[in-house]
């Protein structure tokens, strides 16, 4: 089995971390908190003080962090992945950033004699517990070749992009579509209750025609119960709206609809939501 590591370990990058220590993998972890490292180590992980430990004592490294400051401090910190990369080790980033974040951080990784390759994922809390992410892949073809069998793990499907930065554009486009598409759930949602109708039957009526989604089918309840267990947190969703946004203003392309829903996920986060689950947008909508 590989040696591998594996740096964040908030909701997502915990759940992907246990799959591939229990599929047998040697997987050596780091956090920020180190508190939250114990149930891996518990299950058969090991766990290194540092960023630059973990890249200097495995083959591949894997990272699944906030944002593109926590992408950046991470790697390039005094004592991150920078500091111990090197002799042909991989590493694989599995956060969602942008491709500005990206780009030098692959290019450092191949300036110091690694190799380096973007993977963010699509999917929330269940599928990473399940290793059902879909994984967006980009970089260095030997090092996507030999961590296949960490990606069957995580994920059910894995298409390569070739240059890095194109895995991280294809998440942006994934998350800004289903941002845009939680705040219309949400708006009719508002719309139609407070137009009398029955909040089940606008569910069952949305889940058997042509707006039909795992989407509708898992959020739509819980708008409906008022509660909002957090599987993707609602500030992540706001940071991924900002940089597709953002992506929008760089090649101009208008994105009206996106930069609405980006400014209600906004005031979402003003009110105090940014922890919760994504779908509680929908308490600022009403």
């Amino acid at each position: 089995m590989a040696n591998y590591g594996f740096l964040g370990l908030g909701i997502m990058g915990s759940a992907m971390a246990k799959n591939l220590v229990q599929a047998g993998h040697a997987v050596t972890v780091w956090n920020r908190t180190a508190e939250k490292c114990q149930p891996l180590v518990e299950l058969g992980g090991k766990q290194a003080a540092t960023p630059r430990d973990v890249a200097a004592a495995c083959d591949v490294t894997f990272a699944m962090l906030a944002d593109p400051v926590a992408a950046r401090e991470v790697f390039f910190g005094t004592q991150g992945v920078l500091a111990g990369i090197g002799g042909g080790r991989g590493y694989v980033d599995m956060s969602t950033v942008d491709d500005c974040t990206s780009r030098p951080i692959g290019t450092a990784v191949s300036d110091a004699g690694g190799r380096f390759l973007e993977a963010p994922v699509s999917g929330t809390k269940k599928p990473a517990e399940d290793g059902t992410l879909i994984i967006l892949a980009a970089g260095d073809r030997s090092l996507y070749e030999e961590v296949q069998p960490a990606f069957d793990v995580m994920g059910k499907m894995c298409p390569y992009f070739d240059t890095v930065g194109q895995g991280a554009r294809m998440k942006l486009v994934v998350n800004m579509i289903m941002g845009g598409m939680m705040t219309a759930l949400c708006e009719g949602i508002a719309l139609g209750l407070k137009g009398g109708l029955d909040g089940k039957r606008i569910l069952e009526v949305l889940e058997n025609g042509a707006l039909a989604s795992p989407m509708v089918k898992g959020k739509g309840s819980m708008i409906l119960k008022g509660e909002f267990p957090t599987s993707f947190p609602l500030k992540h969703m706001q940071k991924d709206m900002r940089l597709a946004v953002a992506l929008g203003d760089y090649l101009y392309q208008p994105l009206h609809t996106a930069a609405a829903a980006n400014e209600t996920f906004k005031n979402a986060c003003k009110y105090g939501l940014a922890e919760e689950d994504f779908t509680a947008v929908f308490k600022a909508i009403t």
